[in-house]
């Protein structure tokens, strides 16, 4: 496999493709969403070298004290063993592979932004999601930019602003990026509702700026 998008499918080369410079928000934050930046053909080839090789573990979140194990499975890996403590539980991030860094690459080429490490999620169908929450964590960049690339199943990805509780919502296509810029992570909650209709996998990465190290 290439790790390098198909040269005859260049990203933004759809005739009528979503505009990346509008923000998909009112305002206190910016979300670009570019649409699919890989052919279908390398993002099928992604997803599937992803599923077969990344060491995927089930996610572990506390809820009133009691862990909790998740159908949902993650994947940390960035530039160096950054620990990046959410739901209350550290991971430590594995060494990126070669697909992994091709990808980096293209997002930060596409999205203008440098990142250091990148949070996968497998949600195995419409069945398993995730609630509101801002990624704000102490080790995060503060209002440094999150790319999130998606593969697989279209899943609908919601917004809700913190102090007056407006939505919007985008549907993430198969090889599409979308960027959370600015403020969007202190005004704004994001989620992946749940749905019945969704019958096939999504494997979601959301490159991250780790600070706290």
């Amino acid at each position: 496999m290439t790790p390098f998008p198909d040269t005859d499918a260049p990203p933004g080369s759809e005739l009528f493709g979503p505009d990346p410079t509008a923000n998909l928000l009112p305002g206190d934050g910016i979300v670009n969403y570019y649409g699919p930046i890989l052919s279908v053909k390398d993002a099928d080839r992604y997803f599937a070298a992803l599923l077969a090789d990344v060491p995927w573990k089930s996610d572990e979140v506390v809820i009133f004290g009691k862990r909790i194990e998740t159908a949902r499975k993650v994947a940390w890996f960035g530039d160096s063993a950054y620990g990046y403590t959410y739901s209350g539980t550290t991971r430590h991030a594995l060494p990126w592979n070669a697909e992994l860094r091709a990808l980096k690459q293209l997002i930060e080429q596409t999205s203008g932004a440098i990142y250091n490490s990148c949070l996968l999620n497998l949600y195995h169908d419409g069945s398993e999601g995730m609630s509101w929450h801002s990624d704000d964590e102490k080790e995060l960049a503060r209002d440094a930019a999150i790319a999130s690339l998606s593969l697989g199943a279209e899943r609908k990805f919601s917004f809700k602003h913190k102090r007056t509780s407006a939505t919007t919502s985008v549907t993430l296509e198969h090889g599409a990026l979308l960027v959370m810029r600015g403020t969007t992570q202190t005004h704004w909650l994001h989620s992946l509702p749940k749905s019945k209709k969704v019958t096939a996998p999504r494997i979601n990465l959301t490159f991250r700026t780790i600070t706290c190290l």
